[in-house]
């Protein structure tokens, strides 16, 4: 199979372009140990089948792939048991690679694992190792960049970014801090569509959402089985839980492709298809 990219090997202007590289982390290690989110919370008891995990988070692969997706993946380590969800580790925006400085102290070390993962490809990234910040609380709309303000990224380490991307707006967007990231209770779909769990937010910052996007609301139950946690991998093919069967079915009658894959398993320690994917290259 050939696939051809763009004239940087890196490189993510949007949250729906064609998803042509991605890293992911096999669940081999996942375990709810020391609880950090709500989520977690309500399964520690129950906690997490790794086989199961393991053969969603194959299928999820899968899916990719059979899209023409190249999916690297980062060698697991029983140290870190939450490595799966990549998308907190790292993030691109425009040409640049960003190391993310992990917000949480169990889940700090997992940038190193990345930084040798990169260095080994030829990867040139760029470490934010002085401020706290994570992926998930990254949402890329072209020029536009959303940063939520939270439990696990900082104002600081906005204006930080804003100081790194002067050709881009970037745009604290502070939630309630219990949703842990950003993508948790907000995702853009599209140039017009948005998902969103409004009550996260302020009535001013709903408001402002509105102005640029057409918002699809999810409910209360729907955030707990992360409806917003969706992942676009182009050509309005959305990759969706069932679960979630309201949402996407709204979504579809919105032009959507939406590809559902059971990740009920995973989903138990609070991160679904976006967090579990750190894109690198997508045709914007």
């Amino acid at each position: 199979m050939s696939v051809a990219y763009s004239a940087f090997d890196e490189t993510i202007m949007t949250e729906y372009g064609k998803l042509r590289k991605v890293i992911v982390c096999p669940p081999d290690h996942m375990k709810i140990k020391d609880v950090i989110n709500e989520t977690q919370k309500h399964f520690l008891e129950e906690n997490i089948d790794i086989e199961l995990a393991s053969k969603q988070h194959n299928d999820f692969i899968k899916v990719m792939k059979n899209n023409y997706v190249e999916v690297l993946s980062i060698r697991p380590d029983k140290k870190f048991n939450e490595q799966v969800f990549t998308r907190d580790i790292g993030f691109t925006i425009g040409e640049t690679v960003f190391v993310a400085n992990m917000g949480c102290d169990v889940r700090k070390g997992e940038e190193k694992e990345l930084i040798t993962f990169l260095s080994n490809r030829g990867i040139s990234f760029q470490s934010l190792q002085t401020n706290e910040i994570e992926g998930g609380d990254v949402i890329v709309d072209g020029k536009d960049i959303y940063v939520g303000v939270s439990e696990r990224t900082t104002s600081s380490s906005v204006a930080y970014l804003q100081s790194l991307l002067p050709k881009n707006n970037v745009h604290p967007l502070p939630f309630n801090k219990k949703y842990l990231h950003l993508d948790c209770v907000f995702n853009i779909l599209s140039d017009k569509e948005a998902l969103i769990f409004k009550p996260a937010f302020k009535k001013e910052q709903v408001e402002e959402l509105q102005e640029r996007f057409h918002l699809i609301e999810v409910s209360d139950e729907e955030q707990f089985t992360l409806a917003t946690n969706v992942l676009s991998i182009g050509e309005g093919k959305v990759i969706s839980q069932p679960i979630n069967k309201r949402v996407n079915e709204e979504m579809r009658n919105r032009g959507f492709h939406v590809i559902e894959v059971d990740f009920s398993e995973l989903i138990k320690s609070g991160g679904s298809f976006r967090c579990c994917s750190m894109p690198l290259l997508r045709d914007n």
